[in-house]
């Protein structure tokens, strides 16, 4: 089966879409930049959330899209209902911590990236569930027009064993989804 893309129509100041063509179907999607909604990054607290939501920031700036971070709270198997932050820390509901780490998160980012006006009036979206069915579910009921997500990059086992929330948003997605990595730590 021969899958191509194809741009349809100029590139001037015309309305980009991409047909995706394929023997059986063909569908065409809408370049995100045209779309209304909000960008939304989806958060984890790593490096490679960081560079997400920097590069979120900028594309949101870019075409003037409002932002939404999203965390998705994913329920430990042997403390359901519970997170702890630190080794001292006594066990405390989820949302509770989670509430905590994400605005932590987006006041270190706003501290060392002044520059990225976005993140200030970025919506802070926290939700309990499966991160990937979770992330899906809320660029949905937002109306978001892109998906950006850090990701670790595993290859080999670990990518096998761990999977890839990633390559499952990517897959099931019905939105574009644009995949972010940290630059390598040369330490």
């Amino acid at each position: 089966m021969d899958s191509r893309r194809r741009p349809m129509g100029g590139l001037g100041g015309e309305q980009r879409r991409w047909r995706f063509l394929t023997d059986e179907t063909s569908e065409t999607r809408q370049d995100p930049a045209d779309k209304g909604g909000p960008v939304m990054v989806a958060v984890d607290f790593a490096p490679d959330s960081e560079a997400a939501l920097v590069w979120a920031c900028g594309f949101a700036d870019c075409v003037g899209a409002g932002l939404a971070v999203l965390h998705v709270v994913h329920d430990p198997g042997d403390a359901p209902g519970y997170y702890r932050q630190g080794k001292q820390d006594l066990l405390r509901p989820m949302e509770d911590v989670a509430t905590e780490m994400l605005e932590e998160f987006l006041e270190d980012f706003a501290n060392k990236h002044p520059d990225l006006g976005a993140v200030k009036k970025a919506e802070r979206v926290l939700v309990k569930g499966i991160p990937a069915t979770r992330i899906l579910e809320m660029a949905k009921t937002k109306g978001a027009r892109l998906i950006v997500m850090g990701s670790r990059g595993r290859t080999g086992l670990p990518h096998l064993l761990l999977g890839s929330k990633a390559q499952r948003v990517v897959q099931m997605s019905p939105i574009p989804v644009t995949i972010v990595k940290a630059a390598a730590n040369d330490d």
